[in-house]
């Protein structure tokens, strides 16, 4: 009898399928809301995923290239509020990691804008 295989969890928190979550955006979907996206850019880190983290940052405020082989161990993200007003949000997080054993944690308020009904990290302000 062969064991069923467990799902991937989503690195988000959803405790959905990561193909039913985050995977879908990563894999070409748009995502629907700026709250969305946050999550998905969040699970891009956690899979080293730069062609996506590129691919939904605003042209303005983009890097020519993305360079994630830091040794991260990311442990979760905590979504503080989320704001949107038409084609523009913010959403403010605490994201959980360890660098080369050091713990650490991320509070930032990022910035989105939707464009051509697909929506884009703008930037972030680290609030701590």
């Amino acid at each position: 009898m062969k064991k069923k295989k467990m799902p991937a969890l989503c690195p988000c928190g959803s405790l959905l399928d990561y193909r039913d979550c985050c995977g879908r955006f990563h894999a070409g979907e748009n995502a629907p809301d700026a709250l969305t996206l946050m999550k998905s850019r969040y699970s891009a880190f956690v899979k080293g995923r730069a062609d996506y983290l590129l691919r939904t940052w605003h042209e303005s405020t983009r890097p020519s290239q993305l360079n994630l082989t830091e040794p991260v161990k990311w442990f979760g993200l905590e979504i503080v509020s989320f704001d949107s007003e038409g084609d523009r949000a913010t959403v403010s997080f605490i994201a959980r990691g360890k660098i080369n054993g050091r713990a650490f944690k991320q509070v930032e308020t990022s910035r989105f804008v939707r464009e051509n009904a697909q929506w884009f990290y703008v930037d972030g302000v680290l609030t701590e």
